[in-house]
């Protein structure tokens, strides 16, 4: 099957075939792969019910698809209310998350979600511990709820604990934790509702790890904040893997034309199609035949014509634009599609 898209979560994979059917791999603990069951998965099964899907999103341990008309639907753990079907109860197979329509992109964070509407607002739902539902509180939502003061927003990304939204000017809004100052602010403050980010303007894509955060300009470059405790901010030019409070330019990329960042790892797609990581290495997940960290940019070996990225925990994988997949770092419960335990220090086909 030719893949359109492709998305990790902690320990499970999605990818969506072009007929927009949704196929899962990978840890099922919570039934975050959809097939019904609680199974683990070495190779890809088809989620449940699920046709005329757009976009996909994966959680630490949950699961979201954005449907043609409009609808999201949800499946894995929902001990914080996550799937936004006004439960806690895990599903094994998609339910609808009720009270939502006009949804144009969807994205997860740890254990809350968020979706995009076509008016330029944001709905929020699930953990709330550090205001990540931008509703003003610190309670948890099984129900979206809106997100205040925002409009305008064309992008939308999720951390562990943080939310992030680029607006029509080309800023970028962010929500929740700032531990780590993720959220481009001092003090690091944590944030229940959206905040400007300093400093930032002609953005046209965005990307949140665990704890840090990423935008790319249009003009091909590379912005990145927060923890830095890996390198995974990509040497911001002094050689220090220390945090960053402000967004700091990664050297050394130019022309990139797509970021991806989870746990404490970062990558970069440029227009040539070759792929660029840096951060955590310990599962091998940089791509460069070794599990060294790195605090700049190093190029994924064997990987040209690649047309979209995906981060995991622990693991990549890359759409190629003949519609296969590569997948790279660690193999836990399968995660690399290939029916083995060994982690991948290069890309492998799944």
């Amino acid at each position: 099957m030719r893949m359109h898209a492709i998305e990790t979560g902690y320990y499970h994979s999605l990818a969506m075939p072009e007929n927009g059917t949704v196929w899962a791999w990978g840890n099922n603990e919570y039934g975050q792969l959809g097939d019904g069951t609680a199974t683990t998965r070495t190779i890809p099964v088809a989620v449940a019910g699920l046709s005329g899907v757009l976009a996909i999103a994966a959680g630490e341990w949950h699961s979201l698809a954005l449907c043609a008309d409009g609808t999201v639907w949800a499946w894995g753990d929902n001990v914080n209310g996550q799937l936004g079907d006004g439960t806690k109860t895990n599903r094994s197979t998609p339910v609808r998350v009720p009270g939502l329509s006009g949804v144009q992109a969807i994205a997860t964070g740890a254990y809350h979600s968020l979706a995009l509407l076509t008016d330029g607002t944001v709905r929020a739902w699930g953990r709330n511990i550090s205001g990540q539902l931008g509703d003003g509180t610190t309670t948890a939502s099984a129900t979206p709820v809106a997100v205040v003061g925002l409009s305008g927003v064309q992008a939308i990304a999720a951390g562990e604990y943080y939310s992030m939204a680029v607006l029509t000017a080309g800023t970028v809004a962010a929500w929740g934790s700032n531990y780590f100052g993720q959220l481009g602010d001092v003090p690091t403050a944590d944030r229940r509702t959206p905040m400007a980010v300093p400093g930032l303007s002609g953005v046209r894509a965005i990307a949140a790890g665990w704890s840090h955060s990423m935008a790319l300009l249009a003009d091909g470059t590379v912005r990145a904040w927060g923890l830095n405790y890996h390198g995974q901010l990509g040497d911001v030019g002094d050689g220090a893997t220390r945090d960053r409070t402000t967004p700091m330019a990664v050297p050394g990329l130019s022309g990139v034309r797509a970021i991806a960042a989870r746990s404490c790892h970062s990558l970069a797609l440029l227009g040539d199609g070759t792929v660029w990581a840096w951060g955590s290495n310990s599962s091998g997940q940089l791509g460069d035949r070794t599990t060294c960290d790195r605090s700049t940019p190093v190029a994924v070996v064997g990987l040209s014509g690649v047309k979209a990225l995906a981060a995991g925990s622990g693991h990549n994988m890359a759409l190629l634009s003949d519609g296969t997949v590569r997948a790279w770092g660690d193999t836990y419960c399968g995660l690399l599609g290939d029916v083995t335990e060994t982690d991948r220090s290069t890309p492998v086909a799944e």
